[in-house]
């Protein structure tokens, strides 16, 4: 069975990001992911955890926002009993439960400062020391991060520790927004449909052409995880169903108003599609100043997809 079967998709964005976590997951090293909330960072780690020699090891995850900090670092490294009010009993702590596994902090940029620092102590020695204890433990674990911020303005802002960043940079994934890989929305929306009905013991519903070319021109803020959302609503509301624009959340009806070129009208006389594909191309590097990222976003096309029509239509950025 293929680990990373979990990362559904064929975009060139996604099948790169594979391709390095495959290299990584053998190894040891530190990872760091990086990634837009909803786009599966939890997902990728997992993945990693199965393809590396860890796979039958402990993988626990944490997500540091999810806690107050009063109790993050008696979650990470335990307590002895009495060690503080309310500590009524031993408890051991993420590290060692994840002794020989893996531990996933997810929002690593929720952590206190003091947190950080003894997290990077861990990670610079593998010593844990229990809150109440005088010795620190030694445990074997891999460490894999994950944020949705830019922690080089935390840095700035004296949010985050320096040392720290450059301890857990060490090899940096950044998973792709839906909107960078919108080639893989109707791959991933089949999926969803297709796990839904099993769910729920309906008929398979489907997105006809008309609503793809309309989730493909959304931006998706929340990212697969609203994708997901949206195909799970339209499951039970619409089973079995051909789902059409009219049948879709307002928030794409509107597309249909800002975004008119989703519903040309082919004229009487037709038109040159390869003249129309280059002067479109051609408006939209002018209006984003020969930005390659900017431009793809504004024709809705993957940027590896406006690399191959650049290259097609022999036109540059500069």
């Amino acid at each position: 069975m293929d680990n990373f079967s979990s990362l559904i998709g064929h975009s060139p964005a996604l099948e790169s990001l594979i391709r390095s976590a495959r290299l990584v997951a053998s190894s040891n090293v530190t990872v760091m992911i990086k990634g837009e909330t909803g786009t599966g960072k939890e997902i990728l780690a997992s993945a990693i955890q199965k393809e590396s020699p860890r796979a039958n090891k402990p993988f626990i995850t944490l997500n540091c926002a999810a806690l107050p900090e009063s109790l993050v670092e008696s979650e990470l490294f335990g307590h002895k009993k009495g060690s503080f009010t309310g500590a009524i009993s031993d408890k051991l702590g993420l590290f060692q439960a994840a002794d020989g596994g893996t531990l996933f902090l997810d929002e690593i940029n929720s952590l206190s400062l003091s947190i950080q620092a003894k997290l990077l102590r861990f990670l610079e020695s593998g010593e844990c020391l229990t809150i109440g204890d005088t010795k620190p433990s030694v445990v074997n674990v891999r460490v894999i991060v994950a944020t949705n911020q830019d922690l080089t303005q935390q840095i700035k802002s004296r949010e985050f520790r320096q040392d720290l960043f450059f301890r857990l940079n060490v090899i940096p994934l950044a998973i792709p927004s839906l909107k960078e890989r919108n080639d893989d929305i109707d791959v991933l929306a089949k999926h969803f449909f297709s796990s839904f009905a099993k769910t729920h013991g309906l008929p398979v519903s489907s997105f006809s052409r008309q609503s793809l070319k309309l989730l493909r021109a959304y931006t998706w803020p929340g990212n697969i995880r609203e994708l997901r959302n949206l195909c799970e609503r339209l499951s039970i509301l619409l089973a079995g169903k051909r789902i059409e624009p009219e049948n879709l959340p307002a928030q794409f009806a509107s597309l249909t108003e800002i975004r008119g070129s989703i519903y040309f009208t082919l004229p009487t006389n037709g038109v040159h599609l390869d003249s129309l594909e280059a002067d479109l191309i051609h408006q939209a590097l002018t209006r984003t100043k020969g930005n390659q990222s900017k431009t793809a976003r504004l024709l809705g096309i993957s940027r590896h997809a406006l690399l191959y029509r650049l290259q097609k239509h022999g036109l540059t950025t500069h």
